[in-house]
């Protein structure tokens, strides 16, 4: 990874500022672009992936700096819960908006800079929702397995340009979010030993592990593996159906 240029939608906290500390350790340039506010750490942009026209002065500014981009982490996302009759349609527009549109236009305004990359990369996250049958996440789930279907699509589409892409589905991350959760539930210890015992393992995902494969589809050695999805989910995508307590 060293001197990689990598940004990071969604790159402020959880799964994306564990990929950020990755880059860093392994001698990368993580680049993190946020709705929220950021630190002066790491170069971070505030946008949002629903406005196309920021993005793409946001990409053109991190290539200026750089000379060009070499990987893309799709990973900014919003999550609603409920079945398909207690979901608004608003929220199945939102989510539809900000998890799968969000990545194509953060895409589209990185590809011109990625095909300048020696070995350009675009790692998706998707959900163990899009392979498990999860309750009450009906409209979350659906974004997630059409994340995966624009994965191999892509994949297919980018080859000729020696730009791989790949999916990677976690399972239940511990993460500051979670946690909060855990927290507001009348038991906090209870509430984690149910996070935890969805995944087959036992425990919860750390987000390090996420962020461990994603530098695995972003390293410029690893240019045989495309339009795949890679599990990091404890085994939970094997199960059929996964009840939300």
């Amino acid at each position: 990874m060293q001197d990689r240029v990598v940004v990071i939608t969604g790159g402020a906290g959880g799964i994306g500022r564990a990929c950020v500390e990755a880059v860093l350790d392994g001698g990368g340039r993580p680049v993190v672009v946020d709705a929220a506010p950021g630190t002066a750490e790491v170069p971070h942009y505030q946008a949002d992936v629903t406005d196309e026209e920021r993005l793409a002065v946001v990409m053109a500014d991190v290539a200026a700096r750089y000379g060009r981009i070499d990987v893309l982490v799709n990973n900014a996302a919003v999550v609603r819960s409920g079945d398909v009759e207690e979901t608004a349609l608003d929220d199945w527009a939102l989510l539809w908006d900000v998890n799968v549109l969000g990545y194509v236009r953060a895409t589209r305004a990185a590809l011109p800079y990625l095909r300048r990359s020696e070995a350009g990369a675009i790692v998706n996250m998707s959900s163990f929702t899009a392979a498990a049958g999860f309750r009450r996440r009906v409209a979350y789930a659906t974004t997630k397995g059409a994340i995966e279907a624009l994965t191999r699509a892509l994949a297919a589409d980018l080859i000729a340009d020696g730009i791989t892409v790949n999916a990677i589905r976690p399972g239940t991350v511990d993460t500051a979010l979670l946690a909060s959760l855990a927290a507001a539930a009348p038991d906090r210890e209870a509430a984690r030993a149910t996070y935890a015992a969805r995944q087959p393992t036992g425990r919860m995902v750390s987000a390090a592990e996420v962020a461990h494969a994603v530098l695995f589809l972003a390293d410029p050695v690893n240019r045989s593996t495309t339009g795949a999805v890679i599990a990091v989910d404890g085994g939970i995508s094997d199960t059929r159906s996964t009840p939300m307590d």
